[in-house]
């Protein structure tokens, strides 16, 4: 559908509204095209819609500000809305730098989203052990003896040769990091599509 402008009658009508819309496409600039048009389809025609509704003995300057303060600042009202809509873009493009702006906006919508955000971070404890396993791999690895110890990462010991024998992954130790990095990825972030999903469906 084409956005088209509301036409006023009041010379400042139309310079306000404009207005108006220019702060709206402010506050949805980070979104994608289809994103933008949607919402900004979806508020002009509220407005629209509470503009033609009987304003009394309001003139149509007076009327149209009635209707821009019940639906406030766009920088306020957008926020929630904006926050969304990039969560959904995150999580279709699987981009992590996407998915984590997103989250961040999102950490006041609910305690999920701070589960998440917390999770995505714990990933990072799977690349910090690919780099210490590069570093110093004698004593990072996966180290395991049966009702004795169970260490997945780095210890710090003087002898090396209490843990050492014990370590089972060797030089698998990095490649299955990283397909553990990559697989825990993408399901935390399927998690979060099909909780967006349910959301939706709920509403």
């Amino acid at each position: 559908m084409t956005f088209k402008e509301i036409e006023f009658k009041d010379i400042n009508s139309t310079r306000i509204y404009r207005n108006y819309l220019g702060r709206i496409r402010n506050s949805i600039k980070n979104l994608n095209p289809d994103n933008q048009q949607e919402l900004l389809l979806e508020i002009n025609s509220h407005i629209y819609e509470a503009f033609n509704y009987d304003p009394g003995q309001k003139g149509e300057l007076e009327h149209l500000l009635d209707v821009m303060d019940k639906l406030g600042p766009p920088e306020v009202f957008l926020k929630p809305w904006v926050a969304q809509k990039q969560l959904e873009e995150a999580t279709q493009s699987f981009n992590p730098v996407k998915i984590f702006k997103a989250l961040f906006l999102n950490l006041g919508n609910g305690i999920s989203y701070i589960l998440f955000a917390i999770l995505y971070l714990c990933l990072f404890g799977f690349v910090f052990l690919i780099v210490a396993k590069i570093l110093n791999p004698d004593q990072v690895g996966l180290f395991y003896r049966v009702n004795d110890f169970f260490i997945l990462g780095q210890y710090r010991e003087t002898d090396i040769n209490s843990y050492l024998p014990y370590e089972h992954l060797g030089n698998w130790f990095i490649p299955v990091m990283i397909v553990a990095t990559a697989l825990l990825y993408f399901l935390l972030t399927l998690l979060l599509k099909l909780k967006k999903t349910f959301k939706l469906k709920l509403s």
